[in-house]
């Protein structure tokens, strides 16, 4: 049982979220080139060879091949220059008018940014979704933490207590504790407290501390030091506008923490053992498995964030290569040269490859396995 456990957690599910975001990544692709009238010849599930397939009417083969680790969308005429069509006869002109190759710059662009547009649609209503089913979390005014030679832990506040008042009012939620103690620097409060099933009163002064509020002037507020206890959460169902907004706000959230974490990785004041690859995917997918099916569609949301986002980085191979190179194509008026070009993306193909071998040896040596090979020889 173990072993089937093992396996589904974190190998199956592992699969089924790598399979549906590259599913809608590439449904992105698929979806504005069949708009703009691009004959679309493959749709794969993975690389290799095909494992089951069928032909739709529009004539696309779509296709789940052996190797489930990414997947494509081959488009009639992408890729054609000069150079790989000297030996074909010339295309007739219907075939011209469904071929990637003799779109325009704004329509060849749009068919490649669709893919990880599409990514961050997903995660804003797969953050939506969790919003207006589960509900928001909101945390309920309990302790989790006691700050050291804070308020709080002079006043011999608890992990675990539950505040019931807070000089006569009730309170339910770490907000209204929150507001009440940040307007009370230096005034001494009657907290009301659950510890264990009983009710005691504890009297405790917010240390004074000066905060720059949203319109950017210096207030005096209260501290008391204590953090929301992670055991005491109440969730709220959103109606449908508020969980959309909520699912954008979270989206925005994801990226500027990515573009943040990368900006400090490459100024050198974060180092690069959190950057993980499909192994610490796997790994965290199992645990998320563990939590529901809740936790997984959370993880699909964040992972297609972070796959929207790195396919947009101007790299020779992804998506924002070929942007870049459509960018320059535009203020020349003209593709960059195929040398130029070629070499590019043989750049980014060594880049890429780096990468996804960097990323690796981030997850052997975070799981442990390198310590594990060791141990056999020693």
């Amino acid at each position: 049982m173990e072993i089937l456990g093992f396996t589904w957690n974190y190998i199956v599910v592992f699969l089924l979220v790598l399979t549906v975001l590259v599913f809608v990544h590439e449904w992105g692709h698929y979806w504005v080139a069949r708009r703009n009238n691009v004959r679309v010849e493959v749709f794969s599930i993975g690389f290799g060879p095909e494992i089951y397939g069928w032909n739709a009417a529009s004539g696309t083969r779509w296709k789940i091949s052996a190797i489930p680790l990414g997947g494509y969308v081959k488009m009639f005429g992408e890729g054609d220059d000069a150079s790989n069509t000297a030996d074909r006869p010339p295309l007739t002109e219907e075939e011209k008018a469904v071929s990637f190759h003799y779109k325009s710059i704004g329509q060849r662009a749009a068919i490649v940014a669709a893919g990880p547009i599409v990514n961050f649609i997903f995660a804003i209503f797969a953050f939506a979704v969790l919003a207006g089913v589960i509900g928001t979390a909101v945390p309920l005014a309990a302790v989790g933490k006691v700050v050291k030679d804070s308020a709080a832990a002079a006043a011999g506040l608890l992990p675990g207590d539950q505040f019931v008042s807070i000089d006569g009012e009730n309170i339910n939620y770490f907000s209204d504790l929150r507001r009440i103690v940040s307007a009370s620097p230096n005034k001494s409060l009657a907290f009301v407290v659950n510890r264990d099933g009983e009710e005691l009163q504890v009297n405790a002064t917010p240390l004074p501390s000066v905060r720059t509020n949203p319109e950017g002037v210096e207030v005096e507020v209260g501290l008391l030091g204590v953090e929301w206890n992670p055991e005491f959460i109440e969730y709220e169902r959103q109606n449908p506008v508020m969980a959309l907004w909520i699912g954008v706000e979270r989206t925005y959230f994801v990226t500027t923490n990515i573009l943040s974490y990368i900006g400090d990785m490459v100024s050198g004041r974060r180092g690069t053992d959190e950057l993980g690859g499909p192994l610490r995917i796997a790994q965290i997918s199992g645990e998320m498995a563990k939590q529901g099916l809740a936790e997984v569609i959370l993880l699909m949301a964040m992972l297609s964030v972070n796959l929207g986002l790195i396919n947009l980085f101007p790299i020779p191979m992804l998506d924002g290569g070929h942007l870049a190179f459509y960018a320059i194509e535009a203020l020349l008026g003209k593709p960059l040269g195929e040398k130029a070009q070629e070499y590019g993306f043989r750049f980014g193909l060594i880049l890429v490859l780096m990468l996804v071998v960097f990323v690796t040896w981030n997850d052997l040596v975070h799981l442990e396995v390198i310590e594990s090979i060791k141990g056999l020889f020693t």
